[in-house]
């Protein structure tokens, strides 16, 4: 598991290192570490030596760590601009940069458009204005610098710890922000590099030991990511002696007569994603069509038969279906049923929901909902505020609803009740197409299915994610988001990283768990 830290856990961690005097070699693995990336990336491109490196350097530590990476790579033949935004840079890291030889530049309000110019032209820019303690955003000249550059289009930019601008608490961005290719990271990774909008801006993120790891190992991490083996550890598997009812019964209401490849699509990848079995609930148009493309199916006209998990709301449309999926919750709230909550169910929800249910929107439904709320009603969140603050929002919605929320987006964050957050980014760009939340509902509402009488902890798997016996249902969802996820990369690879359909990513999800499987083999005791 990938775990990410505040800030403020970042600096607990190296605090005895400080105490003790240890800052400074701390600050020169951190530099190494930075250098030998910015040496990768040049090697991409070109020969080392006459490479050009321009650093822009803030105050403090941050701007220290830039500076000795760029003396570390003038002693290596390149040639090194340091561009100073301030008065404060680092004194021993200017010193080791000026006996590198190094050339110093620095910023005032009426030089940013000509250092820009420099800036973007050099073959690596390393981004050193600001660390992970600053507040809000550059401002003043830097910022006017950072917006020209990030116009000009620079040949590769390297963050230092993280993108200046990015809150490495939150991931929310305070514009202008130099979107980075790689971002080199210290200690351990920042959360606000594993949730939007600051995984936008973040690239490819590299961590550097520095020898704070150990205890940052004993902190609860503020967000978590799923790794490969760690689906592969948690996902459910038939035994020898499995049948149809013992890997799970799913009850699905979804579609209507309007939107009939709502419930076809949920269906078929919900079948596709190893359930046992399917109940559809809805009218006779939808059910048609449903059960032309998953034949498997049954369509339960009257009162269903027993389902271990129920999937509410895709398409879902008229009096008719609105009152099949309010009886869906009521049985489900009964029975302590795990249900998933998606598109036009959203709105239905009772006033608290259990931790095992799980509320599927985007970020304008989470909005919507928000506004709903008794709590939040009295505040007009927007679309737009969520997608600048998702972490804060997705654990609001969680907390006040009860409820597990899993909020879609290019990174995936699912909340706990309890605050835990899981975020997931295996997806590509091509999967923003009609059709793809009805497919992630169903590997969802097939993985909750299955997991209601085989959610235990015997091998362990759970505990090693640091979770209590509720949030494992935020685990669940992070699954199926990282296989839907996975499962259109998949599907996009096809046509050569092209666009794809919702189809095409339901038909890739069996090639996936395979793999995840077959991966839980290779690495089983």
């Amino acid at each position: 598991m990938i775990s990410a830290f505040t800030g403020q856990q970042i600096r607990d961690a190296e605090k005895p290192f400080l105490d003790s005097g240890g800052g400074a070699v701390l600050m020169q693995r951190a530099a190494y570490g930075l250098a030998q990336e910015v040496v990768r990336e040049i090697r991409k491109r070109r020969r080392l030596a006459g490479a050009s490196v321009t650093v822009l350097v803030g105050k403090g530590n941050n701007g220290g760590d830039g500076l000795f990476a760029a003396a570390m790579l003038a002693r290596r033949g390149m040639r090194t601009t340091a561009v100073l935004a301030s008065d404060g840079a680092h004194a021993e890291g200017l010193a080791s940069f000026e006996a590198a030889g190094g050339r110093v530049l620095r910023l005032d309000p009426g030089n940013a458009e000509e250092l820009a110019v420099s800036c973007a032209g050099a073959d690596v820019l390393i981004d050193a204005l600001l660390g992970t303690g600053a507040r809000g955003g550059l401002r003043g000249a830097a910022a006017e610098l950072v917006s020209l550059i990030q116009e000009l289009g620079p040949t590769c930019v390297v963050a230092c710890d993280v993108p200046s601008g990015l809150d490495a608490n939150t991931g929310e961005v305070h514009w202008p922000v130099l979107e980075a290719d790689v971002t080199v990271t210290f200690g351990g990774i920042k959360a606000g590099l594993v949730v939007d909008p600051g995984e936008g801006c973040a690239g490819r993120v590299v961590v550097v030991e520095i020898g704070i790891e150990a205890p940052l190992r004993l902190l609860p991490p503020e967000v978590r990511r799923l790794a490969a083996s760690d689906l592969a550890r948690v996902l459910p598997k038939p035994e020898r002696r499995s049948q149809k009812y013992t890997r799970g019964v799913l009850g699905v209401v979804a579609g209507s007569s309007r939107y009939v490849g709502a419930a076809a699509l949920c269906v078929h990848a919900a079948a596709l994603s190893g359930v046992g079995m399917v109940r559809y609930l809805g009218p006779e148009a939808a059910a048609r069509q449903v059960l032309s493309v998953t034949p498997e199916a049954l369509w339960e006209a009257g009162e269903p038969g027993r389902v271990q998990a129920w999937l509410v709301g895709p398409g879902v449309d008229g009096d008719e279906q609105r009152d099949r999926v309010k009886n869906a919750m009521t049985a489900a709230l009964g029975a302590g049923t795990p249900m998933i909550v998606d598109a036009g169910a959203l709105s239905l929800l009772p006033q608290k929901c259990p931790a095992n249910w799980i509320l599927t929107p985007h970020a304008g439904e989470l909005a919507t909902l928000l506004a709903a709320l008794p709590a939040t009603g009295e505040v007009a969140v927007t679309r737009d505020d969520v997608e600048a603050r998702p972490l804060h929002f997705v654990r609001q919605a969680a907390e006040l609803t009860g409820a597990t929320v899993l909020l879609k987006g290019a990174s995936t964050l699912v909340a706990s009740p309890s605050g835990v957050v899981f975020s997931q980014s295996e997806g590509t760009p091509w999967m923003a197409t009609a059709g793809s939340g009805d497919v992630l509902a169903g590997i969802l509402g097939a993985l909750a299915a299955q997991s209601t009488d085989a959610l235990t902890d015997d091998d362990g798997a759970y505990a090693a994610l640091g979770l209590e016996w509720d949030d494992r249902w935020a685990a669940v969802a992070a699954v199926a988001a990282s296989v839907h996820g996975r499962a259109g990369s998949a599907a996009s690879q096809e046509f050569d990283g092209g666009p794809l359909t919702a189809s095409a990513i339901k038909n890739a999800v069996p090639r996936v768990l395979g793999s995840l499987y077959a991966e839980c083999d290779r690495t089983r005791p």
